[in-house]
This record gives structure tokens, C-alpha cells and sequence, in this order.
């Protein structure tokens, strides 16, 4: 097992932004925990840090081997996980698993226990266990000595000796159950390594799903065994609008995973309690795979992968069965890579152009009594969830998938505001919240140089505003609600600037995601974030600064 989190990543001379410049807490937690009281005295945390797990629960020395790995990184001090045998060796954390009250599912709630006489982590489930180690491992950055970074050897860093922790008790679990960030790699790959680092960073922030955009009309992403050339054509393009970014032997700008590749990331996240949720674009944003295999289209092509951003006619053909024979293919591949009960099959943004025009589309619609191209949309992304279902999973389109009739089982991801959440949960379907909004982490964040231009403009305060679960619903329409994304889109957002896009709004959306609503505060984030920003910073996050000028009408 290995970590990312505390990367030798150069760190720039960063500051604080003046808006929030205030005196923080002496406990400042992002997400805020629902719970958290001071206690009397302090804990002195020294070396050698030892992470106490029980026996037989493989899952939680997991996290007790994940959280002695962070905290040596972070602090330079000798630790290491044990078992949970008696007083002989007495530990330091005690992570404790109490399975009497488990319900179904993971509750992940926890509570957490800094004294004097040690620290002690309990839960109901393991991925509680994991979401108090990163609340303990916010509280051990917060109290490092100014001057110390994470230990990097031979980078001249300071070493504490010991760290002094102030005593606390913090109770704390979600409010909501699905808490994601969206990243496309299709329109820029995001190398391996560099995924791992924002799987870390995920799971500091208590959030449980990465939700990976792997197919584009850009680029195809993922190795499909049965179908070769999706990468060998399908992931790479004779051009990028950024000139600076790397090329191939050939001149060619792109890449892809291969399926050890998934593999080691969804393992990773595993270790984390983070669920992948792969993205297959279909029957739209389809191109870079009608490159490879143009005969699953309506015209036959033949095609190159889009160099350009935009929506392409060039679709799916609905009315061909080797087009339906090629995506199962495709999804049984997935499925056997990606545990997730959720596959993400896109539905957004597909004309029907080339529909009206394809013979066999039109004869598809007249043998299934389809009145439109819509209903022709439906058909297709009710066949799919078909296939889905047939092997145990479920199918996640984004809002369009609700015009011309919603698929049975289909959750919607809403982001054209919040209309289709509405409409979903009112029918009876589940619901994940990313309205534009409030939750495209793509958008310009002020008038500065190098902010994405031709988009929409979203501050930090605007993300921290937003309610996932619109009012109008009742309580049983509102449990439909899973929970929200902040979606990462790549189109102006190359790997080295990703950083910059995600922080510190995605921080806003953890809170959004994981506090009780009755604890959040616009001001006492502001607080807590000047500690936050500071941890940042150690591990090498080149977050967004504000510019005295950036504010936009």
C-alpha cells in the first residue's frame, strides 16, 4: 500500500486571501463535523505512532496502515499499524469497530476522541473508521509547527519532535450519502498518478465518489479488450488547442488506461472508501470511439477524433443492432473492472440530425411505435439499462435521459439547473445535484488572467450556497436526493490546471455535501478555511487566490 497524499510536490509562496483573513478556530475541520465539543487537556503525539486496529477486520487495518503512512509522511515521525492485543503495547489511535448496531449499507458516521491518555477512533463501519483518520489527519496539519512541511528527505524540512494536540470529541456522520467529483479525462488525460493524488485529496475532504468521464468525442480513455482500436485511434488526436502540452512520436496529443491501470486506480480509491463510477458517453459525445468503428454510426464516416470543443452530429445509430451488440461489449468489459453499483452512460447533448436522416433509425422508430427522436433517445437508453441490469447494475444519464420517457431505474444527474432533479425525484428516481449553478468547477471564478473565457462564472460563495435538495419537494420525493458533484470538465483545464479549478470550491462542496445544514455558515467557513488553505499548501495544492479585481457582474 502506498500514499500520495504528501507528494514531493515544490510548494509556492501562497497567501491567504484577504476575504479571509480572519482569527480561525483552534479546531477548524472542512468538511464541518456535525459534532465537535473541546475537551480538557492536551494529547502530546510522539514517535513512535502506533495505529491499533482489531483483528479479523481487514478493511480497517487497511485504513490503520493508510493513516500511520499519512501521518509519518506528514510529520516525520516513525509510525506504524498494529493489532489490538492487549496493554503490553499500548497504542497511540485505537480504532475501534462496533458491528451491534451496523446497519445496511455504510453509515460512515464516527466518532473521534482526542485526550490525554491517547486517541480513539470507534465506528459502526469500516468507512467510518476512515472518515475520523482524516479528521484526525486535518487536526495533526492544523497543529504542526509553522515551519515543518511533509518530511521529504533531504528537502531540508523541520522534523518535530512531538506535536501537541488540543483534547476534543467529535460525532459526526453525512448528511447526504453520494458526495463526488466529476473528471473528465477525455478532453485532456489526467495521468494516473495524478488521479491517485485527487483520489487523496477526496478522501481528506470526507468524500466518497469519483465519478471518471472516459469517453469523448476528444478521446477514448479506457482499454476495451474486444475492441482495440478505441485505443489504439479513438484515444489520440493530430491536435490540442494547447500548444504546450505533450505529444507523441507520431505529433499526436492524448492517451489512455489500460485496464491494470483501472484496476490499480479502483483499488486505491477502494482502500479510501471512494467509489469509481465510470462515464461511457452514449448515444452522443461519441466520436472519438465512430473514429475507430465508424460502421456503429448513421452514416458510415468516416471520422477523426474532435480537435475542437462543441456537439457533434455524428451520433450512435439507434437503429442499428451491431451498434446495441458493440456497447454491451464495451459495458461487460466495464463491469468486470469497475465494482460500482452505478455505471454513468452520459445521455446529454445528443442531436437528432442524423437520426431524422438514417433509414434505419426511422425504421427502429415506426417497428416500436416511437412518435419522435426523442422517444428514439429512450429506447436507446432503455436498452441499455437492460444490459446493465441483467449483470446487477444500475444506469446513471445525465438529465436529457428524461425527454421522451425516463428508463424504469435510471437516476438523473441534473445539470441543467435544477428542473430535472425536480422532475426525477417527483417520479420516484433517485437524484444526484449538479446544477450548473452551483457545481461546474470549470467555470471562471473571477475576471484575472487565464480565467476560462466563453463561461459561466462561479465564486466560492455561491458553491457554498447551494442546497442539493430543492424545497419544493416533499420529505419522501426529498430521499431521492443521493447527494451532489462538483463537476470537473477539462475543456480550458489541461492536468497543470486543475488544481487551480477545483480549490477551494470543492472544499465548499464537501461542507455542502457532508454537514448538517443547521451547521453551516457562510463566516465560520471563511474562518476554518484560513487554517484549511494552509494545508493545502503542504501538500503542494495550487489553489485559486483571488485578485482585488476579480469580481464579475
Amino acid at each position: 500500500m502506498t500514499t500520495t497524499l504528501a507528494v514531493a510536490i515544490t510548494l509556492q509562496a501562497l497567501t491567504v486571501p484577504q476575504s479571509v483573513a480572519q482569527e480561525p478556530p483552534a479546531i477548524a475541520v472542512i468538511p464541518r463535523p456535525a459534532e465537535l465539543r473541546a475537551a480538557p487537556g492536551t494529547f502530546r503525539l510522539t514517535a513512535p505512532i502506533v495505529v491499533a486496529h482489531p483483528a479479523g477486520a481487514e478493511a480497517v487495518r487497511a485504513t490503520a496502515t493508510l493513516l500511520a503512512e499519512q501521518l509519518a509522511l506528514l510529520t516525520g515521525l516513525d509510525a506504524r499499524a498494529q493489532i489490538a492485543a492487549g496493554a503490553s503495547a499500548p497504542a497511540t489511535i485505537s480504532l475501534r469497530l462496533d458491528t451491534r448496531e451496523h446497519a445496511a449499507g455504510a453509515s460512515e458516521r464516527y466518532e473521534l476522541s482526542i485526550g490525554p491518555e491517547g486517541i480513539v477512533i470507534s465506528s459502526d463501519d469500516p468507512a467510518g473508521t476512515s472518515r475520523g483518520g482524516q479528521t484526525l489527519v486535518q487536526i495533526v496539519m492544523q497543529h504542526l509547527p509553522d515551519r515543518s512541511t511533509p518530511h521529504v528527505p533531504d528537502k531540508g524540512a523541520e522534523r518535530p519532535t512531538a506535536i501537541e494536540l488540543p483534547s476534543v470529541v467529535v460525532r459526526d456522520q453525512p448528511r447526504y450519502r453520494w458526495r463526488g467529483m466529476l473528471l473528465d479525462c477525455g478532453r485532456h488525460f489526467v495521468p494516473k498518478e495524478l488521479i491517485k493524488r485527487y483520489i487523496d485529496l477526496l478522501a481528506l475532504h470526507r468524500m466518497n465518489v469519483l465519478h471518471w468521464h472516459l469517453t469523448e468525442d476528444q478521446g477514448w480513455r479506457i482499454e476495451i479488450k474486444a475492441y482495440p482500436r478505441l485505443t489504439e485511434i479513438g484515444a489520440w488526436r493530430r491536435a490540442t488547442r494547447d500548444s504546450e502540452q505533450p505529444r507523441d512520436s507520431q505529433g499526436r496529443y492524448g492517451g489512455f488506461y489500460t485496464q491494470d491501470d483501472v484496476r490499480e486506480v479502483v483499488a486505491y480509491a477502494a482502500e479510501r472508501f471512494i467509489t469509481v463510477v465510470p462515464e461511457i458517453e452514449m448515444p452522443g459525445h461519441s466520436q472519438a470511439a465512430l473514429a475507430a468503428y465508424p460502421q456503429f454510426s448513421c452514416t458510415g464516416g468516416p471520422f477523426e477524433v474532435q480537435t475542437a470543443w462543441g456537439v457533434e452530429d455524428d451520433v450512435y445509430c439507434a437503429g442499428n443492432d451491431e451498434t446495441f451488440q458493440f456497447l454491451e461489449a464495451v459495458l461487460s468489459e466495464v463491469i468486470e473492472l469497475f465494482p460500482s453499483r452505478y455505471i454513468h452512460v452520459g445521455g446529454d447533448e445528443c442531436p437528432k440530425q442524423r437520426w431524422k436522416q438514417c433509414d434505419k433509425c426511422q425504421a427502429r422508430m415506426k417497428a416500436e411505435g416511437l412518435k419522435d427522436e426523442h422517444e428514439l433517445q429512450s429506447y436507446f437508453i432503455r436498452r441499455i439499462e437492460r444490459v446493465l441490469e441483467r449483470r446487477g447494475r444500475r444506469l446513471i444519464g445525465w438529465d436529457e435521459i428524461l425527454e421522451g420517457g425516463l428508463a424504469p431505474n435510471a437516476t438523473v444527474q441534473s445539470w441543467r439547473g435544477m428542473d430535472g432533479a425536480i422532475a426525477a425525484a417527483r417520479s420516484g428516481h433517485d437524484v444526484i445535484s449538479s446544477p450548473t449553478s452551483h457545481c461546474y468547477l470549470d467555470y471562471a471564478q473571477g475576471k484575472g488572467a487565464g480565467e476560462p473565457t466563453n463561461m459561466g462564472f462561479l465564486p466560492l460563495e455561491r458553491c457554498y450556497e447551494f442546497e442539493p435538495t430543492p424545497a419544493d419537494l416533499t420529505p419522501e420525493q426529498a430521499r431521492h436526493v443521493l447527494g451532489l458533484e462538483g463537476n470537473m470538465w477539462t475543456e480550458h483545464a489541461p492536468p497543470d490546471r486543475l488544481d487551480w479549478q477545483l480549490f477551494p470550491r470543492l472544499c465548499a462542496l464537501a461542507e455542502v455535501s457532508w454537514a448538517p445544514k443547521e451547521v453551516r455558515d457562510w463566516a465560520g467557513f471563511q474562518q476554518r478555511l484560513t487554517v484549511h488553505l494552509k494545508r493545502l499548501e503542504r501538500l503542494g495544492v495550487r489553489y485559486y487566490q483571488p485578485q482585488p479585481d476579480a469580481k464579475r457582474e
